[in-house]
């Protein structure tokens, strides 16, 4: 495991807090709870499109496992970040989980799978 690959991760941190400060800012007044969930989600996906392709030399990478490697990581470090957040919070397990429900229009799940994709797309692209 690189280290590159967790201290790129952090930023990722301080984006999702703006994309949420976002969110709340303008989307909730315009829109539904889902709606403004939906469109912060797809919001953050363009976001860490841009940022993976900015650092991904940084990153090292050198074939498509270690890509691989990096969007698990990356994914891991975001569940773990969310839930503890949560919990910490005092958010219930229920409501944590609610993010995770695509048969009610939450779409978080496409992030995640977004995040794990995109250093191999990255990866691919400049091969």
């Amino acid at each position: 495991m690189r280290s590159e690959f967790f201290i790129f991760w952090i930023p990722m941190v301080v984006i999702a807090f703006a994309n949420a400060t976002f969110r709340q800012l303008v989307f909730i007044k315009h829109t539904s709870e889902l709606r403004a969930h939906q469109y912060s989600t797809l919001t953050l996906i363009v976001l860490c499109a841009i940022y993976g392709w900015l650092i991904f030399a940084h990153l090292k990478i050198q074939n498509l496992s270690q890509a691989f490697i990096c969007g698990g990581l990356w994914v891991f470090l975001t569940v773990i970040f969310e839930f503890t957040l949560g919990l910490l919070s005092r958010r219930s397990m229920n409501y944590l989980l609610s993010d995770y429900n695509l048969r009610s229009g939450r779409i978080w799940p496409f992030f995640l799978l977004w995040l794990f994709i995109l250093p191999a797309l990255n990866f691919l692209v400049r091969k």
